[in-house]
C-alpha cells in the first residue's frame, strides 16, 4: 500500500540493519578492512557491545549501517550465516564490480555469480561467516 499523497511518510531512511555474528571483532576486521566500512557507534551497557558500522558517506545525516550483534543464545548460534535462508543479505553499490572483484579476491573473499546486464553489473560475495552480500555496479556507472 502507497502512502497517501497528502501525508507524510514515517520514515525517512534506514538507520540499521542487523547482522549475527559469533565474533564482533572478528567481522568487525572483515567488514571493516575488507569492505570500508567505518565504525559509527561503538559502545558497551550492561556487559553488551553496541558496535554499529556503516559506509562513508555524506555529512550532515547519520549513516545507514549494521549492527554487528553477537548471538547471545544457543538457538542463534545456528543462524549465523543463514540468517536469510542463503538469500542476499545486503546489497553493496560500487562504482566499479570488476575493481572490487579483484579486491575481494586479493583478500581471499569467495566471489561468484558475476552478471553483466541491462540493469548494470553484479557478483555475489560470501563474508566471513557465509552470508551473501552482492556488489551492484548500476548501468552508466
Amino acid at each position: 500500500m502507497a502512502p497517501s499523497p497528502d501525508r507524510e511518510p514515517p520514515f525517512t531512511a534506514l538507520g540499521r540493519t542487523v547482522v549475527l555474528v559469533a565474533d564482533a571483532e572478528a567481522a568487525l576486521a572483515f567488514y571493516r578492512d575488507v569492505l570500508g566500512f567505518v565504525v559509527l557507534h561503538d559502545q558497551t551497557a550492561d556487559g553488551y557491545r553496541y558496535l554499529h558500522i556503516g559506509l562513508p558517506g555524506p555529512t550532515g545525516r547519520p549513516a545507514a549501517g549494521i549492527w554487528l550483534m553477537p548471538v547471545t543464545a544457543a538457538g542463534e548460534r545456528e543462524l549465523i550465516g543463514r540468517q536469510c535462508g542463503g538469500r542476499p543479505l545486503l546489497v553493496l553499490y560500487t562504482d566499479d564490480v570488476g575493481r572490487t572483484g579483484a579486491h575481494l579476491r586479493a583478500q581471499g573473499v569467495r566471489v561468484w555469480n558475476e552478471r553483466v546486464g541491462d540493469e548494470g553489473r553484479s557478483l555475489h560475495f560470501a563474508d566471513l561467516y557465509g552470508n551473501v552480500i552482492v556488489a551492484a555496479q548500476p548501468p552508466g556507472s
